[in-house]
């Protein structure tokens, strides 16, 4: 089951303003974060560090079946970037918590 999420530095893929790896990235993990807001009841806390590239996202409370299935989606998402451009742009990490 997941948590959360961190994201930490940039892809590396492009300058930017044009990485798409980061912006995928992005759009995935910022995505994830609305669609709970949206449509779940779950609480979180989450922040963003444009600067540096941070984000943090993590659930406050047990996390609803929709929510888990958000961070399944997420999670594949982030996977499959991983394997189009390698972990020389993005790395996924798991932690238990």
């Amino acid at each position: 089951m997941f948590t959360g999420v961190e994201l930490s530095g940039h892809a590396g893929y492009a300058e930017s303003g044009r990485d798409i790896v980061c912006a995928a990235v992005s759009a995935l993990v910022l995505n994830m974060a609305n669609s709970v807001e949206a449509f779940t009841e779950d609480g979180f806390e989450g922040e963003m560090d444009e600067q540096t590239g941070g984000f943090s996202f993590h659930f406050t409370a047990e996390i609803s079946p929709e929510s888990q299935l958000l961070m399944n989606s997420l999670v594949l998402g982030l996977r499959n970037i991983e394997k189009e451009y390698g972990e020389r742009h993005i790395i996924i990490r798991f932690e238990e918590v």
